[in-house]
């Protein structure tokens, strides 16, 4: 089937919705093709545009041969040509399948892996440079869990990142970041290489995840570190482990044992809910180990060279020379170029 053929499709079958709507259902078909025409009319409005574009170009074409019309003709087909394949790009991004987690907030997620303190020190500021990044976009950005090191490093941190279209623009910062520099406790001046993990989770609702309270060992625990007097007297922080699968969730980040337990299931959800889609996706990791990577020096996504002052991202081979900026939290140049790369791999593998 051509693309003509399939956009013909499409629009029938908008046409088609329509008239059912109009036709005054109701009930279960009323909800499911209310549910159907939402989905596909902005592809629709898009197939229209192009369409209308491509029959003013015919109709320039045509008065090319009127002496009185030809000038006019020309600079109206040349705009036209100008917008066409943008045009034509708009409806194939539209028509490629979409991840129904892209929409949704993200849980992050930062570990340091190989490098010591240093790497506990580049942990944090990753943690800051996510945090900016969340309030140029005009997200949330609430932090569930933050284990300090006494060096002022990060030995974990988790954040709730919440707003529309977060987990798609951050997806991409799942993996290994390298940091490259003379770390600020090295007194003879050598470059050290140091990684960090970075996981980001689509968030998930109840609705997506179910969890058998069976399945569930919890325990609570006096909670350590900074805190005062209430957490050393109060057995307020909380460990989920979900037997099924190992995996285990220790929040002790509230003075409040119910609200720890709260934060703790909702990463424990995200998790679960990643690991599902993981199985899902012959392409993607079985699990989020793979995710994140082991955090030896050698994998990695990106790169931040400090002495260079450029951040390389692997994966779509871009470099830029402003790390400052970079860690101010402007990472949007990188996400851009790893959005279109997806998009191009998906346009090929459709055919389009």
């Amino acid at each position: 089937m051509t693309l003509d053929e399939r956009l013909d499709r499409i629009v029938s079958r908008a046409l088609e919705l329509e008239a059912q709507l109009a036709s005054g259902v109701s009930g279960e078909a009323f909800t499911q093709a209310s549910r159907e025409y939402a989905e596909i009319e902005p592809l629709v409005a898009r197939i229209n545009a192009l369409r209308s574009a491509e029959q003013e170009a015919q109709q320039a074409e045509a008065l090319l041969a009127d002496p009185e019309m030809k000038d006019l003709a020309e600079v109206e087909l040349a705009d036209l040509n100008d917008r066409l394949p943008n045009l034509r790009q708009d409806v194939r991004l539209a028509m490629l399948p979409r991840d129904a987690a892209d929409e949704r907030s993200a849980i992050l997620e930062i570990r340091p892996a190989a490098g010591g303190d240093e790497a506990g020190l580049f942990a944090s500021e990753l943690f800051d440079l996510y945090r900016r990044y969340a309030d140029v976009r005009g997200w949330r950005f609430s932090i569930m869990d933050y284990d300090e090191s006494e060096l002022g490093g990060l030995r974990e941190g988790i954040a709730e990142i919440t707003g529309k279209g977060v987990f798609a623009r951050l997806k991409y910062e799942s993996g290994v970041h390298r940091v490259q520099r003379v770390p600020a406790t090295e007194s003879q001046g050598r470059i050290h290489t140091s990684t960090v993990t970075v996981a980001v989770l689509p968030e998930a609702e109840e609705v997506d995840v179910t969890v058998d309270e069976g399945d569930l060992r919890i325990d609570v625990y006096r909670a350590s570190g900074a805190g005062g007097q209430h957490v050393n007297k109060t057995e307020s922080a909380v460990r989920i482990t979900h037997l099924p699968t190992g995996i285990v969730v220790a929040m002790q980040e509230e003075k409040s044992q119910h609200k720890n337990r709260a934060k703790a299931m909702k990463i424990l959800r995200a998790r679960l809910y990643e690991r599902e889609r993981a199985q899902a996706h012959a392409t993607r990791a079985a699990d989020r180990k793979s995710q994140v990577g082991t955090g030896d020096r050698s994998e990695r996504i990106r790169t931040y060279n400090f002495p260079q002052g450029r951040v390389t991202d692997h994966r779509v081979n871009l470099t830029l020379y402003k790390i400052d900026r970079i860690m101010l939290g402007e990472i949007d140049e990188f996400v851009d170029a790893l959005t279109q790369e997806e998009q191009a791999e998906l346009l090929a593998a459709e055919g389009f």
